[in-house]
């Protein structure tokens, strides 16, 4: 009986193979991805490489403004940049305030002054923000 589980144990699950090395090793030339790419020429890189260096830099807060500036968006205070309307959702607004809280409670310690007041100004103005919204 233990021998009919592990059989079908084994037929359930499912192998992974990657391919990406062996096409070149059996001398099936280059994929149809990397022949795309080579037409495209160098410019795509350097679209890549301009656009990658016009992001902010990534720190904590930064990471802070990026989830504020979500919750000021969620509670109607800013535009939506893809849908370039104001709409407010309060229960994801929320959960976005108390996702900031629960950074603050678990980066406890560990942050630098500027860091602790930026998180202590975002929290307080988002839940203001948020009673005035939801009243």
């Amino acid at each position: 009986m233990g021998d009919n589980k592990e059989k079908e144990e084994r037929e359930k699950s499912f192998v992974v193979k990657d391919k990406r090395f062996s096409a070149q090793k059996e001398g099936e030339g280059d994929s149809q991805v990397q022949k795309e790419a080579k037409r495209e020429g160098p410019h795509t890189h350097e679209d890549s490489t301009e656009q990658a260096t016009s992001l902010p830099e990534i720190t904590f807060i930064n990471f802070l403004l990026s989830l504020s500036t979500s919750a000021f968006i969620q509670l109607g205070e800013v535009e939506d940049p893809i849908t370039q309307q104001t709409d407010k959702n309060l229960p994801l607004a929320q959960q976005t305030i108390d996702l900031i809280e629960m950074l603050r409670e678990k980066t406890k310690g560990n942050l630098t002054s500027e860091e602790e007041k930026l998180m202590e100004h975002l929290l307080y103005d988002l839940k203001m923000r948020y009673v005035k919204a939801a009243g």
